[in-house]
């Protein structure tokens, strides 16, 4: 597919009034995608497993105005609280997304939104903020177009909310969503994510992330600013190879279920987010010495236990523990008994693999 079959158009008959919601989860990307082009397209393939816990639910009401507007007509909530500072970024999706859904222009909206996890807790929530208001957008069209197929409804929500955030597009399903083109998966974009198509062994089945909250503050730096920072790094074109090389080799753990192989790619991943932060220009030190800390006692008790417990990061200080099924006591023990000292007020969240954003009942 490509961008022109997402324009809507021939939209007749609008309705008054109404409204749509969804919860959509938040995800962790095993292989990262850092570096973007123009529009939101990213610079190398990324896979992520979609989470379950962690998730924002968006309702969205809309009231049709007596004529279309220049500006976008909206109000925005956040937990039951107007929340003006969050309102520039959603006039610049609005304005992204108003070619491929122009009735925007045609409504006055009440977006009331939240997340389950606890504000400023240190987990982005752009990707299951974004992803929950696309799909909100898109239950609108689709009360427009009944007819709409569900494999182009999923594909049009994840392809907008990829232009809000890329890795909300990544929350539209589960339990692993890949995307980005790679030679390796034939039906690969850079347009949207998509089901990891390719076969899966069933230890990778029930997958769960415990995620430590290392420092709960806001982020040094914005993943806008941070993805820009690709754009003269010096080892930018061996960081996206590698990229490929590393999700080649994942693939393949997937296949077989090599616990080992996903360690090493998931970890290496991880440390590679980072030091490419570390080495642009300005550069940034995300990680905390907790952050250290945990890594360090991570990998003495996989050597200790011969489990196959391991970290990944997002560009911040937390630490997601990944871990299979069948070794979740012994690791949750583990977790509980060395690992929560080093969070912030001892919290963490108990997360696993999802399958997807689902409609709410309004």
């Amino acid at each position: 597919m490509t961008e022109k079959d997402f324009i809507l158009s021939g939209y007749q008959d609008l309705k008054k009034e109404g409204k749509v919601g969804y919860k959509s989860p938040s995800n962790i990307a095993l292989i990262k995608y850092w570096g973007k082009r123009a529009d939101q397209i990213p610079a190398n393939p990324s896979v992520s497993f979609t989470l379950d816990a962690c998730a924002t639910q968006t309702t969205m009401s809309f009231e049709r105005l007596g004529k279309p507007t220049e500006k976008f007509s909206f109000e925005l909530y956040f937990e039951g609280e107007p929340k003006p500072d969050f309102k520039p970024k959603i006039e610049t999706f609005f304005n992204r997304i108003s070619l491929y859904v122009p009735f925007l222009k045609e409504y006055h909206f009440v977006i009331n939104t939240g997340n389950s996890f606890p504000h400023s807790s240190g987990i982005a929530s752009s990707a299951s903020g974004m992803s929950a208001l696309a799909l909100c957008i898109m239950e609108i069209e689709r009360e427009h177009h009944p007819e709409m197929d569900d494999d182009f409804f999923l594909k049009k929500a994840s392809f907008l909310a990829r232009l809000g955030s890329g890795s909300a597009c990544r929350s539209i399903e589960g339990s692993i969503v890949q995307w980005g083109e790679h030679k390796g998966i034939a039906d690969s974009t850079d347009l949207y994510g998509i089901k990891y198509s390719r076969e899966v062994h069933p230890v990778f089945n029930n997958y769960h992330d415990t995620i430590l909250l290392v420092d709960k503050g806001e982020k040094q730096v914005s993943s806008t600013v941070g993805h820009n920072l690709m754009h003269d790094h010096p080892f930018a074109a061996q960081r996206f190879e590698q990229a490929h090389r590393n999700l080649e080799q994942l693939m393949n753990a997937f296949k077989i279920g090599d616990l080992d192989g996903f360690v090493k790619i998931v970890e290496s991943e991880a440390l590679t987010l980072h030091a490419m932060m570390m080495t642009s220009m300005p550069y940034f030190i995300l990680m905390k010495p907790n952050t250290l800390e945990i890594i360090n006692k991570i990998w003495a008790f996989r050597e200790t236990s011969k489990t196959h417990v391991c970290f990944t990061l997002d560009a911040g200080a937390n630490v997601h523990v990944l871990y299979p099924e069948n070794e979740k006591e012994i690791v949750h023990q583990f977790i509980k008994d060395e690992l929560v000292v080093y969070c912030q007020n001892q919290q963490y969240i108990c997360d696993r693999i999802g399958f997807g954003a689902k409609k709410l009942t309004v």
